[in-house]
């Protein structure tokens, strides 16, 4: 069974997502390429891009070294893309990113699963409820984007995710706003997706 690892390090346990084991230096094959078109069709494809909505991918200490969120059975041919994005100059806190393309169950229902993961991250207490997801226009690459606050404030962490035909991904934007957050996430998501 051939699989393709991006970025796979360490995090959740290899045989628990599928994943086989993989060293810190596992990097995409391919390099991000042009802005994609609206009209593209056939399934798409995640890249490890060096920058994602004008935020660099942090490398050395700022890097991510494991995956802190359970992607769930990573299958034959498809990617899976985590990484901590940042603001040139390292001010504020990075946005961490995680997504898997090919998915071939309900993308959503993978996206709900990145979800409950990264509110397992942040250690949300389930006493609190469960955070609704407000959803966001997706941008020129279509499918469905929600945002959800996970914190008692307007501002906090706040959880964004996309799904489509063929993807799911969630990113984790601390100190945030659901309208900056959702900006933000589709603008990244036109470098990381093809």
């Amino acid at each position: 069974m051939a699989v393709t690892v991006v970025l796979a390090v360490g995090g959740c346990r290899s045989e628990d997502a599928g994943l086989p084991s993989a060293s810190p230096s596992a990097q995409a094959s391919q390099p991000a390429s042009p802005a994609p078109s609206a009209e593209r069709s056939g399934p798409r494809t995640l890249v490890d891009a060096p920058s994602a909505g004008g935020l660099n991918k942090l490398t050395g200490e700022g890097a991510l070294t494991d995956i802190p969120v359970d992607p769930g059975e990573i299958r034959d041919g498809m990617t899976l893309v985590a990484g901590n994005y940042g603001k040139p100059g390292g001010q504020g806190a990075p946005v961490l990113f995680e997504g898997v393309d090919h998915v071939p169950e309900d993308t959503s229902k993978r996206r709900e699963h990145l979800f409950r993961g990264m509110l397992e991250h942040i250690q949300w207490d389930p006493e609190l409820g469960n955070p609704e997801a407000q959803p966001v226009e997706p941008g020129p690459l279509g499918g469905s984007v929600e945002c959800l606050l996970a914190s008692l404030s307007e501002d906090g962490n706040v959880i964004c995710g996309w799904a489509d035909e063929g993807t799911a991904a969630v990113a984790l934007f601390e100190n945030s706003t659901l309208a900056d957050a959702g900006k933000l996430f589709v603008e990244m998501r036109g470098d990381l997706e093809r």
